[in-house]
């Protein structure tokens, strides 16, 4: 990924369509941007994060009918379940865009327009294939490639012929090209890159920007008689968000600087529209590109692709109660470590997420976590010790690993490798505790001659602990929260800094020291599946 040039950060979620109750797909995606988000912002960075609901098109306007409602009431009711859902996971989003607003729908005919008046649209007729559930078209060619199935829904796609207004993609074919060359880490992870690129080569053709089908949506400018399609529609979400089509606004004085975004995230079933599609729209406006397209996988339930009628579709409701049994904490660190950010999908599983949760959580950062405050409540009489300096055994310079990890840590969370990043902070917590092993402060407390040393292990655990739960912070907030707390520690993300506060030697000598229960032991995985119908 380039580097931003200011200290400005933009991460964006898709816009999520309304056709659907949120599920754990909404949810990841979204929680993944909330721990990027939250480590950027305790990094120092200026951050925005967007997300929102996409609620044009076909699919929304015959659902309405079918509940004899106004389009905008069903897309008002969807849309704040979306809202409800994700404010109720605590995502952080600075802002939530539907593509009903005002101002989104006044930016895109102003940005069409713009598209227009640069000759990158034109009237014609296309003949081909129509893929009803994406609301894609494909030429016969691709059709055929397709064995004439939705590549996504595998239902039959349907033959269709329709007078649209086209974008002329086929013109940036060169430039497309040369840019991915340039950028190889435009699209990640680098499977999804080389996917793009292998299908970018096999040519491009112009691609519809008008339906004349239905009525729900944003009129093209100077023809009311063809509607944006949906898609055109949702991927300028990202850019009407900061106000970018009208530059002397009060919205884009506050926001415009956000651009380029530093990462589009999403599934990997909409990589095409965000990787060339939208890419081309915003060479035709002289609008830079964002930095990065990362793509992630699908989840699938218990070894198997989700199906409600196999009862086995992780819904809010599902989430809801592994939330209600291991935390909100746990579920993020879950889905953070887990998930399918890489090029193949992701088991959710029931016994995965309790080893998951009892391996890391209660056995690695809530057991080292209890065993330190707890010695030093009794060798310490619960006070921060002093460390004089002196050699502690155990053979490790703490100093040089913790700011070794903590580099590794950070530099691996502002690549969105989110795994990585939450290994090298947990390799802190297990040097704690191997630490803790070979000294054996436990024993050398029974002679009064040993005080100074187990002074200088236990305030040395204690502030490799400190550190841990920084790096950490972004993932389980209120966990680490409370580690620190429990340190005498008043961290402020977002006004303190993450790299100040990870360098060694911050915690005081004399601070209470509380006893702490962080993650409570479960012995067996919780029926948790779904009985949503």
């Amino acid at each position: 990924m380039d580097a931003p040039m200011n200290n400005h950060r933009y991460i964006t979620t898709p816009i999520y369509y309304v056709n659907a109750d949120p599920h754990i797909g909404h949810l990841y995606t979204t929680t993944v941007c909330d721990v990027w988000a939250r480590f950027s912002r305790f990094a120092g960075h200026d951050t925005f994060f967007l997300t929102g609901t996409d609620e044009h098109g076909l699919k929304v306007e015959q659902s309405a009918q079918a509940r004899g409602i106004e389009p905008q009431q069903f897309a008002d009711e969807i849309s704040a379940s979306f809202r409800k859902v994700m404010t109720g996971m605590q995502l952080t989003f600075d802002d939530f865009i539907r593509t009903t607003d005002e101002a989104h729908e006044r930016q895109v005919q102003l940005f069409v327009e713009r598209l227009q008046a640069a000759d990158a649209v034109y009237l014609g007729e296309f003949e081909g294939w129509y893929d009803e559930g994406q609301e894609e078209y494909y030429t016969e060619t691709q059709a055929k490639d397709l064995e004439y199935h939705s590549p996504i829904s595998k239902k039959p796609l349907v033959r269709a012929r329709e007078k649209n207004y086209y974008f002329r993609l086929s013109a940036f074919q060169e430039r497309l090209e040369a840019y991915f060359k340039k950028h190889p880490n435009f699209v990640r992870p680098s499977a999804r890159y080389n996917e793009v690129l292998g299908r970018l080569r096999a040519g491009l053709n112009d691609v519809p920007m008008s339906r004349t089908n239905f009525s729900w949506g944003i009129q093209m400018p100077n023809d009311p008689d063809h509607v944006i399609y949906v898609w055109i529609d949702a991927l300028f979400n990202y850019i009407t968000a900061l106000g970018l089509a009208e530059p002397e606004s009060d919205l884009a004085s506050k926001r415009a600087s956000y651009w380029p975004a530093t990462y589009h995230v999403i599934g990997k079933e909409i990589l095409w529209f965000h990787a060339v599609i939208w890419p081309a729209i915003l060479m035709a406006l002289d609008i830079p590109l964002p930095a990065c397209i990362y793509a992630h996988s699908f989840w699938i339930s218990e070894g198997q692709k989700m199906s409600k009628s196999m009862g086995n579709f992780i819904d809010c409701d599902v989430l809801d109660r592994y939330r209600e049994t291991y935390g909100l904490d746990a579920l993020r660190y879950f889905m953070a470590t887990q998930g399918p950010l890489g090029a193949t999908d992701s088991n959710f599983a029931a016994s995965k997420f309790h080893e998951t949760y009892t391996s890391d959580l209660v056995n690695t950062v809530g057991n080292c976590a209890s065993r330190v405050n707890a010695m030093i409540g009794k060798y310490c009489e619960g006070v921060c010790p002093t460390d004089s300096g002196q050699c502690a055994n155990g053979g490790v310079e703490w100093d040089e690993f913790t700011a070794k990890q903590a580099e590794a840590s950070m530099t691996a969370m502002e690549q969105f490798d989110l795994s990585s990043s939450i290994e090298e902070a947990l390799a802190i917590v297990r040097k704690v505790d191997a630490f803790i092993n070979d000294t054996e402060p436990f024993k050398l407390a029974k002679d009064p001659e040993a005080k100074e040393t187990v002074d200088n292990i236990l305030y040395r655990c204690a502030e490799a602990l400190r550190i841990a739960a920084c790096l950490l912070w972004a993932v389980i907030p209120e966990k680490s929260a409370a580690l620190l707390s429990s340190l005498g520690q008043n961290v402020t993300p977002g006004q303190d800094r993450l790299g100040s506060l990870t360098q060694w030697g911050q915690l005081q000598p004399g601070t209470n020291i509380q006893k702490i229960a962080l993650f409570p032991r479960l012995e067996a995985p919780m029926d948790v599946t779904s009985t949503s119908s």
